[in-house]
């Protein structure tokens, strides 16, 4: 059995990821803490002496649902001590991964920005419709206790479709009426729109128009357990990838 501890553990993700954990028989839940676990903590920065509990625990695998500022400093840790990352946390820069990636020698990291297979799935497939329209528009939606927009899904997708295809039309606006009723424009010209609702879970649309015909590719969160088959599946193949790996693909073997 693998070990596996969690950081974020009382966040709903981290209660989720804890939960099937449990119920998976090849792994085995060693360490579940979270901040709000150690006093002396600031609220985004854990001391080494907190995040010490998972060498202690002798962890082989650490999944972080956490925020930027917190998991910088633990994935630093857990590069240090040869401890394998898998990564949901959101909100990391260019440079961060960057850093990441010279820090994961003796262990290996996997960061996603969404663990949903069919997440991953429909990003694949808007990067293959891309060189085929030419207009595209993405849409993402959150729960209204997500504090940061664009989602990473969305930026990630902005990005693959970008890198597909740079053949897109003008945006015929030439005035908005209300500042930012466009949306941000993203990676490659790609507009995207963040929406943040009560009762939403994830959900994101990816809208693409040609010459009388229009393609949306749209995956739906109904529940967090739709994010654990890829956050397990990460945990007993991330011995298999070394060093750094950006998204879930590789492990789908797209």
């Amino acid at each position: 059995m693998t070990r596996v501890g969690v950081v974020g553990a009382q966040g709903r993700m981290g209660q989720a990821v804890c939960s099937a954990v449990q119920d998976d028989p090849a792994l085995d839940l060693v360490a579940a803490i979270d901040i709000k676990d150690s006093p002396d903590a600031l609220p985004d920065h854990p001391p080494d002496d907190f995040l010490a509990i998972l060498l202690e625990s002798r962890c082989e695998v650490v999944v972080d649902f956490t925020v930027a500022s917190a998991a910088r400093q633990t994935l630093r840790f857990l590069a240090a001590n040869g401890i394998h990352a898998v990564v949901g946390t959101t909100g990391f820069t260019d440079e961060d991964l960057a850093v990441f990636a010279d820090a994961f020698t003796e262990s290996n990291c996997l960061i996603a920005p969404n663990f949903a297979i069919g997440a991953v799935l429909m990003m694949r497939f808007a990067e293959l419709a891309a060189p085929h329209f030419s207009t595209v528009e993405v849409i993402e939606y959150h729960h209204d206790a997500k504090v940061d927009a664009p989602s990473g899904t969305a930026i990630h997708t902005a990005d693959r479709i970008a890198a597909a295809s740079a053949e897109w039309g003008d945006d015929p606006t030439r005035h908005e009426v209300l500042p930012g009723a466009r949306g941000s424009q993203g990676p490659g010209g790609v507009r995207v729109h963040s929406v943040r609702m009560r009762g939403v879970v994830a959900n994101q649309e990816v809208l693409m128009g040609t010459t009388g015909q229009t393609l949306s590719i749209r995956h739906d969160t109904v529940d967090r357990t739709s994010f654990m088959p890829g956050v397990l599946l990460g945990c007993k193949r991330i011995a298999d990838f070394e060093g750094l790996t950006l998204g879930l693909d590789a492990f789908l073997d797209l």
